[in-house]
C-alpha cells in the first residue's frame, strides 16, 4: 500500500525558463515552461523518494510549510519587476 502525500510545488521564473522547489523536501528541478519544470519537479521528488533511506526521508521532511505573500517597499527604483 503506498501513502500519497501532497507537498508544494513553488515555481518562479529565473532568465528564460523556470525553476522549481519542493520546500517539504528541499528538492529542486528547472524546464523552459511551467509545465515542463513541474513535471521535471514531479520526477525529481520520485527518483528521490526512491533512492532516499526512509531516515533520510524523516530527517529532510518539513512537515509544515506555509505560503504566502507580503507587501514590501522597494527603495530603489532600478528594479525592474514587471
Amino acid at each position: 500500500m503506498q501513502l500519497i502525500q501532497r507537498v508544494t510545488a513553488v515555481i518562479e521564473r529565473e532568465g528564460d525558463g523556470y525553476v522549481a522547489l519542493c520546500p517539504e523536501l528541499d528538492v529542486a528541478s528547472q524546464g523552459d515552461t511551467i509545465e515542463e519544470a513541474r513535471s521535471n519537479l514531479q520526477e525529481a521528488l520520485d527518483l528521490f523518494l526512491e533512492a532516499a533511506s526512509p531516515s533520510e526521508i524523516a530527517d529532510r521532511f518539513h512537515r509544515e510549510v506555509y505560503v504566502t505573500q507580503l507587501d514590501v517597499a522597494l527603495q530603489t527604483p532600478h528594479i525592474d519587476i514587471e
